[in-house]
Order: C-alpha cells, then sequence, then structure tokens
C-alpha cells in the first residue's frame, strides 16, 4: 500500500495539476502496446515549430553521432554548437545544444527541416512521446543485480497547442514508433550512463562530487578522444587490470570506449566492483599508507619527546 501512495505522488508530480499542467503531459500512462495518433513531415504547418525555445540535453552517444557527422572533433563542437547545465537536477556536469542567437531554435535547423536528421538528438526522437521511470534509485538484489519494475516504467504523450502533427492519420503503437524513430537504440547506448546519472539524483543532497569527479565525469561523457589519451597516456593501465581484447576495442572503436567509459565512471563514482586494481598497486599503496603511518608515529613520539624534556628543563 504504501508504494502504491509513494508511486502517486510520483505520478503526480510528473502530471502535475490536471487543470493546470504547464508542461503539456497528457495525464495517462501508455504502454508499448498504446496506439497513438501523430505524423510530422513539412506539410504539417507547424514543421520545425518545436524546435525553438526548448532545452536539448545531449548525451554522450549523441555528441558522438554529432561530432561524427560534423566531422568535428568533440572540444570544437562543444565550444560552437552547446553550453553547460548540469544533469536531471544534479550536480553531474553535462551541455545542451546552444541556441541561435538571432531565433532561439536549434543551430541545425532550417526552415527545410533537420540538417542532421538521422543523427539528431535522442531528445527530438522521443517527442511526442516520453518515458517515465521511476526505478531511479538503482536497487539491487541479493546478488548485486539492478532490480527492474514494469510498473514502475511506463511512457505518456506531450501534447503542446502548436503541434498539429495529432491531427495527422497515422496511426501506430508506442513501440512502433520508437523503432521508427530509432529511440529503442538510442536508449540501449544511453541506458548505462543514464543509470549513472539517475543513481547520482538518487543520493539528493547529502553528498556533492568532488572537482576532480565532476572533471572526470566531463571529459568521459563529452570527449572521447580526450578519455581515451587518458587510458593510454597515463598510469591508467599501469594501475587497472584491463583485458587485450578490451584495450585493443577500445583503441580504434568509439562506442566500444564510450561504454567502457561508464564502467570506469561507474567504479570511480560509486564504487562500483567492475574495474580491478593491479595487485602490484594496492600492495604499493598499502605500503606508502604505512610508511606515512610509521612517520607520522615517530615523529608524534619526537613531539612528545621534545615536549616532556621542555617540562623537565622548566622544573629545574
Amino acid at each position: 500500500m504504501k508504494k502504491k501512495k509513494e508511486t502517486s505522488a510520483k505520478e503526480k508530480a510528473l502530471f502535475g495539476d490536471k487543470l493546470k499542467n504547464p508542461s503539456n503531459i497528457l495525464p495517462q500512462k501508455l504502454t508499448m502496446g498504446s496506439k497513438i495518433k501523430f505524423r510530422c513531415h513539412p506539410g504539417v504547418r507547424c514543421f520545425t515549430a518545436c524546435c525553438g525555445g526548448i532545452k536539448i540535453v545531449l548525451t554522450p552517444y549523441d555528441i558522438l553521432k554529432l561530432t561524427k557527422r560534423l566531422e568535428m572533433p568533440a572540444h570544437e563542437f562543444l565550444h560552437k554548437f552547446t553550453e553547460p547545465t548540469y544533469l536531471e537536477n544534479t550536480d553531474m556536469p553535462g551541455v545542451q545544444l546552444k541556441l541561435r542567437e538571432e531565433d532561439n531554435k536549434c543551430p541545425f535547423v532550417t526552415p527545410e527541416g533537420c540538417t542532421v536528421y538521422s543523427d539528431r538528438p535522442t531528445a527530438c526522437r522521443y517527442y511526442p512521446v516520453g518515458m517515465a521511470d521511476f526505478h531511479e534509485g538503482g536497487s539491487k538484489d541479493a546478488n548485486g543485480e539492478e532490480i527492474t519494475s514494469e510498473e514502475e516504467k511506463f511512457f505518456f504523450i506531450v501534447k503542446e497547442d502548436h503541434c498539429k502533427g495529432f491531427e495527422e492519420d497515422k496511426e501506430w503503437t508506442i513501440e512502433e514508433w520508437r523503432a521508427d524513430q530509432g529511440v529503442d537504440v538510442r536508449d540501449e547506448m544511453n541506458k548505462e550512463w543514464l543509470r549513472l546519472v539517475m543513481r547520482r539524483k538518487s543520493f539528493g543532497n547529502q553528498a556533492s562530487l568532488s572537482d576532480q569527479a565532476k572533471r572526470m565525469f566531463f571529459m568521459a561523457s563529452t570527449d572521447l578522444e580526450s578519455f581515451r589519451r587518458f587510458i593510454f597516456e597515463s598510469s591508467f593501465l599501469d594501475t587497472y587490470e584491463v583485458d587485450e581484447e578490451t584495450i585493443e576495442k577500445i583503441k580504434h572503436d568509439d562506442v566500444e570506449l564510450m561504454h567502457f567509459s561508464f564502467i570506469y565512471l561507474a567504479a570511480t563514482l560509486f564504487g562500483a566492483q567492475v574495474m580491478k586494481i593491479k595487485e602490484e598497486k594496492i600492495k604499493a599503496k598499502v605500503k606508502q599508507m604505512k610508511e606515512r603511518q610509521d612517520e607520522s608515529f615517530q615523529n608524534a613520539v619526537k613531539e612528545y619527546s621534545d615536549i616532556k624534556k621542555e617540562r623537565e628543563e622548566n622544573n629545574e
């Protein structure tokens, strides 16, 4: 009963007051089999109207696809087309598309449509369908596996007054829409990264990430080439156990490198037992800590002896 009440509260936060819904979310839970009537194409009167006055947060896979499409290094793409933001009301740094100053629209949209359509961001592909996943805490079972519940995941429709796509006669299921828009592929690519963000979000304000952790998260999430240099040009491979097959993959395959970055971030940010530090590094660290402890002990003994000697001299 308690779980039902908690879910209802979350649904209320999502859907809001039925009489006043500024986010234009229809208060109806949909499943993969639910049918919707919608179609967007150049003939629709509102074509590209939804491409302005919006916040499009980019995932690592979005950035990867767009930089390849534009044949542009990540650092140049980030500087030219994005601006900083925080992800899901957390202190995790990310980027969003920087809208054009002259018309407040996406930098890639024209009156004829999107110039990067086949590589458009995940958020653009979802519209007008949204997904709510209330399983944000990253709960695990006794075996350490993520607990999933279909009751905590559903879909909804965002219906804005200006959108005429709903007047079209094309009907399909949510599942068919997602497949047509390539959302299913994007969700799979973004899954582990989003899990990191949701896990961080579940912590609330209990603790903040260090500046170093934020920089690492940002680099790994936005600039894969810099992350690759970090792996191969630092002491990374001397510290962590990484098999030869994985090393060869991440040398040349950006998608493999991206997924590897999610594993690394899970380990360093949340202590997930997914990467192993080399035994000799652990021993060296223990030795270093012991040496520091011995030095501290010796300093304490010396300090005590000096104080004792000083007191004895003052009492004479």
